[in-house]
């Protein structure tokens, strides 16, 4: 690890497809804390939302744990991984079921302080 000191936040077993989620923190890649929040607050897909809480934790964790200004925070990494699926059931014709998959993700973000 560097001399910068990193932050962490994590959110599991949100219910929204990861693919979802990454179309959006594409967006935010690279981008200052504040950068990021205003983005967040005016995309228009459903999955600012709790990457926004995500991204204001880790921001929360480095002010609390580790006394870093929030101002110079920049978004590192921020990824999202697939969670386990819920599986429901449909009932189709001539008693047959089709399997409904829904989908969970996990969103860590990692932040460090820029110079």
């Amino acid at each position: 690890m560097s001399d910068t000191q990193s932050v962490k936040a994590v959110a599991k077993y949100i219910r929204m497809s990861p693919h979802k989620i990454r179309r959006v923190i594409d967006q935010i890649r690279g981008c200052s804390y504040q950068e990021a929040l205003m983005i967040l607050e005016f995309i228009p897909y459903d999955a600012g939302g709790p990457i926004w809480q995500v991204v204001h934790s880790a921001a929360a964790n480095a002010k609390h744990n580790y006394d870093l200004d929030k101002k110079k925070l920049v978004i590192d990494e921020i990824f999202a991984d697939e969670g386990p699926k819920l599986k429901r059931i449909r009932p189709r014709a001539q008693g047959r079921a089709y399997k409904i998959l829904k989908p969970t993700c996990h969103i860590t973000v990692i932040m460090k302080e820029s110079n």
